[in-house]
């Protein structure tokens, strides 16, 4: 069989039916083996039969969520291709020949784009067409390379071998999300077509929840980007810190009419610290996950741990180290030629906060390179093949040995 319509269905008797027949009619109009599967997630309102009348096959989805309903529905498919789309009535199912023409052409995953095709007068609430959509639309591009423009369009095709590889995991919206990102990351063909939008049928509101869901896409985006959430804020924070820091140590600064002196240098120490426990996390992220599976691995990082051993992360955090009680005995002394009496905060912290701040980081540096070592442990998994060669070899030994006569 070449395509399966998966359909996700919770209580969308107003609509189902009508999406089954378009889809089966355009599949037939256009000679297309296919079926459609409806993944019913606990309709209580007669759903399953509408759709099955219609000449759908229903399976049931128990796990709540959209993206759960999904992943029921692609495993329950018998098709080489897949498109999915709601069953709302809002995608045209008349028009399902441009996806599967780009899918036979190769590609892996094909998206629509609701702003391409067009976007019917009250099928999207402002709030997502112009701010929801693009900006979650632009984070998506701007965190991963990704060349769509729509991330969240619900009509879509793929592979369905393609797609079930990518291990896909979220349970709820941020499933269209996880599709696209991981898709991308693995290095997949990815295209997008235009597609329409229109009202949606039903008279009750929709599943979705604007800023619940619109948070759990960009929580999504943030997560399965490490680069974005601690690497590049952290590497900013720790630069601005140092500038500021170096610059004042050797005595205030003045821009116009305002001074920055030794109060303005332990916020600078601070940014530092924080800035380089941030880069140590997105480290430790990238490191984890590529061990892991959850991200694929990043050669600049890969090159950065085989640089970096253990040893020169010791010798550095070593080298911080003694800088660091260097310039607290520097203080020590300066605190002696005072006899050891009341000091000045605005020559005295120019000698402790830098020192400390190295020692801070000198630790920070020591405990990352123990733990980065950690994380690189390679561990020996025994697969079935394995298993199967061990027991093999000791079957053939016992063989051999009954057949050896005793001495």
């Amino acid at each position: 069989m070449e395509l399966t319509v998966v359909m996700p269905c919770l209580n969308e008797a107003e609509t189902v039916e009508t999406c089954v027949r378009k889809a089966l009619a355009c599949m037939a109009e256009h000679g297309i083996e296919g079926e459609v599967v409806i993944a019913d997630n606990g309709s209580t309102d007669g759903s399953q039969q509408l759709a099955r009348d219609a000449g759908a096959r229903v399976v049931h989805v128990d796990a709540k969520g959209y993206g759960n309903a999904l992943i029921g529905g692609i495993r329950a498919a018998r098709g080489r291709y897949v498109i999915m789309g709601d069953a709302d009535d809002s995608y045209d199912f008349t028009a399902l020949l441009p996806f599967v023409t780009e899918l036979r052409a190769g590609a892996d995953l094909v998206m629509g784009n609701r702003f391409r095709g067009g976007i019917a007068p009250g099928a999207m609430p402002p709030l997502h067409r112009y701010l929801g959509n693009p900006v979650l639309s632009f984070i998506g591009r701007l965190f991963f390379p990704s060349s769509i423009r729509d991330f969240h369009c619900g009509l879509r095709g793929f592979r369905r071998d393609s797609i079930l590889n990518l291990g896909l995991q979220t349970g709820g919206m941020e499933f269209a999300s996880e599709m696209v990102v991981k898709a991308t990351l693995q290095g997949l063909d990815v295209r997008e077509v235009p597609t329409t939008l229109s009202p949606d049928g039903r008279s009750r509101p929709p599943h979705l929840r604007s800023w619940r869901d619109g948070w759990r896409h960009l929580r999504f985006l943030l997560l399965y980007s490490p680069r974005w959430l601690f690497l590049i804020p952290g590497m900013a924070l720790m630069t601005l810190g140092l500038v500021a820091g170096t610059a004042l140590t050797f005595g205030p600064v003045y821009i116009g009419k305002l001074a920055f002196d030794v109060d303005t240098l332990v916020g600078a120490s601070a940014m530092v610290v924080i800035g380089f426990q941030a880069v140590l996390f997105g480290l430790f992220t990238k490191v984890y996950a590529a061990e892991e599976g959850f991200l694929p691995e990043d050669r600049r990082i890969q090159r950065l741990v085989d640089v970096v051993t253990l040893e020169k992360g010791l010798i550095a955090g070593g080298l911080l180290a003694a800088g660091g009680f260097a310039g607290l005995i520097a203080s020590v002394a300066h605190w002696q030629v005072r006899n050891f009496g009341p000091l000045i905060p605005a020559e005295s912290l120019r000698l402790v906060v830098p020192s400390a701040t190295a020692l801070v980081v000198s630790f920070q540096t020591i405990f990352a390179a123990l733990f980065i070592s950690i994380l690189g442990i390679r561990r020996t998994k025994e697969t079935p093949v394995d298993v199967a060669a061990s027991a093999a070899e000791e079957a053939a030994e016992a063989v051999q040995r009954e057949a050896t006569p005793a001495g």
